[in-house]
Parts: structure tokens; sequence; C-alpha cells
């Protein structure tokens, strides 16, 4: 019960930022390429410089052990090229998708449903051959490198590939980002209820929050979003209890709703042209098969696995923004 309590707080406090922000990164990345505003995509590296720091200090006083992703150089290029290709069809990222079910978009509910059912389908059912394809290629390492503050066996990070302290890559890689986002200019809009500095540090507590109380429950890492669609949906099928996870999950459907009818945003959004649902079923279908390929969402990846330098989350990061790009490029870029 402590681990759903903990997990639905994160997931109302994660909720209500990222309705107000808008936060997706399918936008994020989609509008970096179409109209080069950098403005969401500012925000999210922000939030990634500053946890970058946080994270290792956490893991110092003894709160947590960071726990990267394992490293599967076929997965997690395969899946993150599916899944950003995917946040494009689906019309939202799985933090988006998410965050919009609660707002009343029909398309977010049939991309969610897909993205919940394929990601089931893949780690626990007839999809399940997907990840024994992959798994030989999969990589843990036990550290040695800053070992005090790691888990026992984790994915290899820049830290443990170079043989040094966690800290100084950490501190490079942190002040590499803070140079483009204090030292670039940044796209303006006026119309935005939250400003991209606010958007970004209001996420950094709510990691760390999220990482701690997820560790103390046995979870052992932060944010992620693709394992809470699939407690639910196992909560849902098969009578089990949602996990922190998926407690999250549900937390960021109601603090959307609630934020949503506060700010009178909340609306049954209906397409006008029924295609646009399959459209968004394939996209969820992608986002699903290939978060579970990469190891995890762009949530898992970018807020939790990249700040820990995880060498797997970069890939599948670089990926999903590849991705998202050439799907972009295939529906908006060739006119």
């Amino acid at each position: 019960m402590e681990a759903i309590i903990l997990g639905l707080i994160t997931g109302l406090a994660f909720g209500w930022v990222l309705q107000r922000g808008r936060v997706c990164f399918n936008s994020a990345f989609r509008d970096l390429y179409l109209m080069k505003d950098n403005f969401l995509f500012k925000a999210i590296t922000l939030a990634m410089a500053i946890e970058l720091i946080v994270f290792p200090l956490m893991a110092q006083f003894g709160w947590i052990r960071m726990n990267p992703k394992p490293f599967n150089l076929l997965g997690q290029i395969i899946g993150g090229l599916i899944f950003g290709m995917g946040m494009v069809l689906a019309g939202g990222c799985a933090s988006g998708t998410t965050y919009r079910v609660g707002e009343g978009n029909t398309t977010s509910w049939v991309a969610a449903l897909t993205y919940a059912l394929t990601a089931t389908a893949v780690k626990h059912g007839g999809l399940n051959w997907f990840l024994k394809w992959v798994s030989p290629f999969t990589v843990k390492i036990t550290p040695t490198t800053s070992a005090n503050l790691y888990d026992k066996k984790i994915g290899p990070t820049l830290a443990t590939l170079f043989h040094v302290n966690h800290w100084i890559i950490a501190l490079i890689f942190s002040g590499l980002l803070l140079w483009y986002v204090f030292g670039t200019k940044t796209s303006k809009r006026p119309d935005a209820k939250m400003g991209w500095k606010a958007i970004g540090l209001w996420l950094v507590p709510i990691a760390a929050f999220a990482f701690w109380s997820s560790y103390i429950t046995g979870r052992h890492y932060g944010l992620g979003i693709t394992g809470g669609w699939v407690s639910i949906t196992q909560a849902y099928t098969q009578g089990h209890l949602i996990n922190w996870e998926g407690a999250e999950v549900l937390g960021i459907i109601i603090a959307a709703f609630i934020s949503a009818l506060i700010s009178k945003e909340f609306k049954f959004r209906v397409p006008k042209r029924g295609i646009v649902y399959l459209q968004t079923a394939i996209g969820g279908a992608f986002l699903g098969l290939g978060a579970s390929l990469a190891f995890g969402c762009n949530i898992g990846n970018y807020f939790t696995g990249i700040p820990q330098l995880g060498i797997g989350s970069i890939v599948a990061g670089i990926c999903f923004i590849l991705g998202n790009w050439f799907m972009t490029w295939i529906i908006y870029g060739r006119s």
C-alpha cells in the first residue's frame, strides 16, 4: 500500500506539471525539427542537466542507489526508432499521451489502449518473442568505479566506460547541457501557461521524489510510464494490485483531469476523420513495442536513465529523436 500511495503522490505532481506545461516529447522534438522552436526541448534539457547532479548527490547521501538501464545496442536502436516514429503517429509520447487521456482527448484514449496492450504483450504475452530475440545482446555490469553510488548490477554508464569517477562525467555533461540551455537563444511562447525554466525546475524535485519513493518501496528506479500501463493492464485482466508505477500513471491522469477542469481545458476531443483513430492506434502499438525493446519510454530514459549517465538510455534517447524526425518528415516535411 505504501508503494501505491507514494506512486500516486508522484503521479499527481507530475501530471499537474505535464498538463500545465504541455510537456510532450513528441512536440519538443517535432517543433525543433519543423519550426526550430526549442521552448520545450530546453525545458527538458534543463531538468536533465540538474538531475545529473541531484541523482548522484542523493546516492552519495544514501537515499537511493543509481540503477541505470541495461545496455542492449540492438534493442535500444530498433526500439528507440520505433518509439520515436510512434510518438508522431500517436500524436504524443508516453507522457503526452497519458496526460491527454485526462484531458478528454479520445485519440489519446485509443493510443494509450494500444500502447498498454502492446507493452503488456511484449513483456508478458504473445509478443514476448521480441524481447527474447534481443535479450542475448543485453549487457549489465558490476560497477567498480564509483561503486558506492550504484546498485550491485547495473547497465554500463559513461563513467564505468571510461573508468573515471561518476562525478567528473556528470559535472562535465551537466555543464555542457547548461551551456546550451542558457547560452543559446530560446523560442518565445507568450501564450504558454508555464515558462520553460519553470517547467524544467518543477520537474527536478518531482523526479527526485519519484526516485526516492520508488527506491524505498523496492523498485530501484525513478520516473517511468510504460511499466505503469502494463501494471494497470494486468490489474484489470488478472486482478493484480497495481504497483508504484501503475499508481503514478493513474495520478498523472487524475491530476491532468483536475488541472484541465480548473483551466477550462477539459473537452472530449474527437477528430474530424475517423481514420485518425487507426493512425493513433498504430502509433500507440509502436510506443508499446518500442519502449519495451528500448528498456523504457521517453520518461524512463530521459528523466531517469540519461541523468544516471546510462549508455543504453543515451542510445535510446538519440534514436527517439531520429525516429521522431523521420516520421515527422514523412508526414509533415515533404511539401
